[in-house]
C-alpha cells in the first residue's frame, strides 16, 4: 500500500491510496490539473481510479465533483449533492478492489462527516481530517493503524492572534471544528501501536499554524507520555505540495 496526499488544507483536499491496481481518491477539492499533476507524479491517471470517497460536504472537499464520475463516488448520506445520482451511500464496511474501506464517525459541522479506516490484506490507513475531538468509541475499530494521516490543524496562541472574527475562531475551537496541534497528538497517543510506521499531520492552517510548530507540539505530547517520537516516521502535510508514503513505487 502506498498513499500520495496531493492538496491537504482549507484550500482544497485530495488524496489517493493503492493497492496493486486499485486506486481510491479521498476527496476532491482541488482543481482538475491539479489532481492530474498529483497523479501524475506516481504515474497514474484520474482513468486510474477505482473509487472516490467523500469526508464530508465541505467546498475544500468537494468542489472538484464534475471531474470525477458518480459512478465511482462513495459516501455518507447527505454528503455529496442530491442532484448526483449512481452514488454509492455506504454506513458500513465495503470493498472496492483490493481494499476493505471502514467510515469511522467524525465531530465537525458538516453533513454526516467521516473518517475512513482502509485496508489491505497486508496493511491499514486511518484517514481522519475536520473534525474537533476524536471520538473514543471509535479507538477500537482503527486502533494500530499501519499509517495515520490525522488532522493537526492549528495552534491555539496564532489562532487566536488571527484577524478572524470571534465567532470563527470559537467555531474552529470547538467540538465541531478542527483538532489543535495538542489535542491531535493526544489522539494518537491512543491510536498508534506496534504496527505503526508513518504519522502524517494534515490540513494545517496556513494561518494558525506551521510545520514546525506542530512537529514541535508533538514531540512535547509524546515525551509528556513516555512514547519515543522517534519510533515513528512523522511528516507533515501541506497545501501547495504533495507527499508520498508507505510503500512508493520507485522504492519497491
Amino acid at each position: 500500500m502506498y498513499y500520495h496526499i496531493i492538496a491537504s488544507g482549507s484550500k482544497g483536499n485530495a488524496t489517493i491510496v493503492v493497492s496493486n491496481k486499485t486506486v481510491i481518491l479521498i476527496d476532491m477539492g482541488i482543481s482538475l490539473s491539479r489532481l492530474e499533476e498529483g497523479l501524475a507524479e506516481v504515474n497514474l491517471t484520474v482513468n486510474d481510479i477505482t473509487g472516490a470517497l467523500f469526508t464530508h460536504d465541505h467546498t475544500d472537499h468537494i468542489s472538484g465533483l464534475k471531474f470525477i464520475s458518480p459512478k465511482i463516488m462513495y459516501a455518507l448520506e447527505g454528503t455529496l449533492p442530491s442532484s448526483l445520482s449512481n452514488v454509492v451511500y455506504i454506513n458500513k464496511p465495503f470493498t472496492i478492489g483490493d481494499f476493505e474501506i471502514t467510515p469511522i464517525e467524525t465531530s465537525h459541522d458538516a453533513t454526516n462527516p467521516c473518517a475512513y479506516l482502509i485496508k489491505d490484506k497486508d496493511e491499514s490507513l486511518f484517514y481522519m481530517t475536520d473534525t474537533g475531538v476524536f471520538l473514543d468509541e471509535c479507538l477500537p475499530l482503527v486502533k494500530n493503524p499501519t499509517y495515520l494521516i490525522i488532522e493537526s490543524n492549528h495552534d491555539i496562541k496564532m489562532l487566536l492572534n488571527t484577524n478572524r472574527t470571534f465567532e470563527l475562531k470559537n467555531r474552529i475551537m470547538s467540538d465541531k471544528g478542527h483538532l489543535c496541534n495538542e489535542d491531535s497528538a493526544i489522539a494518537v497517543i491512543s491510536i498508534i501501536g506496534n504496527s505503526t510506521k508513518e504519522i502524517t499531520l494534515a490540513h494545517l492552517s496556513e494561518e494558525a499554524n506551521t510545520p514546525e510548530v506542530a512537529l514541535e507540539a508533538y514531540q512535547k505530547i509524546f515525551k509528556h507520555f513516555g512514547v519515543n517520537i522517534q519510533n515513528y516516521n512523522v511528516r507533515t502535510a501541506w497545501q501547495r505540495k504533495s507527499l508520498s508514503g508507505g510503500h512508493i513505487p520507485h522504492e519497491n
